[in-house]
Parts: structure tokens; sequence; C-alpha cells
């Protein structure tokens, strides 16, 4: 059943927001209430996304499809619940083990955002000389590109002292114009379309940005909006929950869906990190960074060996 069968009827919002898709994305990109450093950054942002749309006129372009030569052709995993489960364990744990590095073992901000951006561009070098999907080398890039951005969100509100505000309004500027850029230059911002090495190396810097900035909305969230750890995580959590509705419920862009959940699921995890790692007296399970990332590393590998024997089956019932 389609979206408009789906609850039009019943809840006249989801019927306003299916035929007023345009509205809406203002709406939903104006309510999530980050700060952008020019509204030039806003237009683009918006503009790359209706772009997009105006382009979709086949179902292999909407995000959630997967095409019958995704697994010949394709660098990048299908998007399932899977998928969106090993997000949040690679971010959450590249929460923590950027704070284990940068805190627990006491090198400072700037020393472990150069080590761990060094991580991020071998990881990242590596990723784009294969040919296809390899589940390890893609989970151990989004793991990278998280620790890398925990280091730079904090040494960009810390060490040069610009703030959650400033920061965050910078991040955003990149991240609008970066993917204005992907989609003036490749013609798409759906990871369906990633095919070519140019549209990857968009794709790898709107995850780092995106990932940089889902930091600094969850360090505001959990140090300076007084919502406390647990509250920052609720927050998150309800704000996908309402982009999950989205997705099903209305018609809006699956692109545009897709890069809001990737951007959020960064500060869900960065919240639940600190729910994990911070003391009992400041609303947290005191498991430190170690033991959380100990236990989050275990997820993601679990994860990424069985997201391994689908994919070989897969392309054994592909090839047959």
């Amino acid at each position: 059943m389609g979206a408009e069968g789906i609850g039009a009827g019943r809840y006249p919002i989801l019927r306003t927001l299916q035929e007023n898709a345009d509205v809406a994305k203002k709406l939903i990109v104006g309510s999530l209430r980050i700060p952008l450093a020019s509204r030039g950054a806003q237009r683009a942002l918006l503009s790359a996304f209706e772009m997009t749309d105006s382009r979709r006129k086949h179902p292999s372009e909407d995000l959630m499809t997967t095409t019958p030569d995704h697994f010949q052709n394709s660098k990048l995993p299908k998007i399932t619940a899977a998928f969106w489960v090993m997000k949040i364990a690679a971010t959450t744990l590249g929460e923590t083990a950027g704070d284990l590095v940068s805190m627990t073992m006491n090198v400072g901000y700037a020393v472990s955002s150069l080590i761990l951006i060094s991580g991020f561009l071998i990881s990242l070098v590596a990723q784009l000389s294969v040919k296809r999907y390899h589940p390890p080398l893609y989970w151990l890039v989004i793991l990278t590109t998280s620790t890398a951005g925990t280091t730079m969100s904090d040494y960009m509100d810390r060490t040069l002292g610009l703030g959650y505000a400033k920061g965050s309004a910078i991040l955003v500027t990149i991240l609008a114009c970066t993917f204005f850029a992907w989609r003036m230059t490749t013609g798409s911002l759906s990871v369906d379309h990633v095919r070519t090495r140019k549209a990857e190396v968009f794709y790898w810097i709107a995850i780092l940005f995106s990932n940089t900035l889902g930091t600094a909305l969850g360090d505001f969230l959990a140090d300076s909006s007084g919502l406390g750890f647990a509250g920052g995580a609720l927050l998150i959590g309800s704000l996908l929950a309402v982009t999950l509705a989205l997705t099903f419920f209305t018609k809006l862009s699956r692109v545009l869906v897709f890069w809001m959940a990737f951007v959020l699921t960064r500060p869900f995890g960065a919240t639940l990190g600190d729910v994990l790692t911070k003391p009992t007296e400041k609303g947290g399970l005191a498991l430190g960074t170690v033991g959380s990332s100990a236990v989050l590393a275990l997820v993601l590998v679990a994860f990424v060996a069985w997201s391994m024997v689908k994919e070989r089956r897969a392309r054994e019932a592909v090839a047959a």
C-alpha cells in the first residue's frame, strides 16, 4: 500500500504533508533549529534536495529501493533496519573511542584529531581502491569518520573556543555546500547513484561532516541544553521516530529523509555514548570509555560478520 493510503484519511496532518512535500521539506529542515551561517547555505541545501526529487522518474532512484544489479555495481550496503542498528553502534563506538584517545589516554584534542583523521584517510583510501562492497572495510570507514568527527568537533568547540552554536553553523554550511556541489557534479544525492569515484568521494565527505555536526549537536544537548545525557538521547530518539514516520506516511524525498536520519543517528550515538561512559551521579551508567568501547565493538563486529554472510548469499543468488 502506498504512503498516500496509509493513515492519510485518518490523520489530516499526514495528508497535508503528502500534498505539500516541498513545503514540508522546508518546515522539517527549519525545525532542526541548527543555525546556518548564511541564508545562502540554507537555499543551497534545499535546492540540492529539490533538484534531486525532480529527477526521480524511476523506482530505482528511491533510496529505499535496491536495483537488481546492486550487488554487482554498488560499493555501499542496502539501507535496511540492520544498517541503522550498525550505524548507531558504529557512531556510539566512535564517540567512546574518540573520548578514549583524547581524554582517557590524555593526548589532547589536537593530537587525537591528527591521529584519528589519519586513520580515517587511510581507511578511506582503502575503501576507494576496492571495486565492490566489503562490509568490514565500509564499516571501518564509518567508524573512523565517527572517531574523527568526535575529536574534530571537540577541537572546534573547546580548543578553538568556537562553542556549539558557531561550530554547528560552520559545519552545517560545509555540509550544505557539499550536498549542493555533489548534486551539481553528479546529478543525484541518492546512495543508489554512488557508482563513480567522484560520487563516492562526495559521499564520504558528507558522512564525515555529518558525523562531526552530529557530535556537536549531541554535546550541546548533553552539556548545555539542561536535558542531561538520558534526556538528550530521548529527544534525538524521538526525532528519529518522527523521521521514520515521515518515511512511511509521506511522499517526502527519501534522499532527504535518509540524510536527516544519518545526521540524527550521530548525536543519538553521542548521547548514548555519554550515558554509557559517564558516572552515575551525572546520569550515566559508569561503564567507562574502555568498557563501553569493548561492548560496542563486539556488537558491531557481530553485525558485520552477519552482514558478510548475507552479502555472500545474496551475491550467490544473483549469480545463479
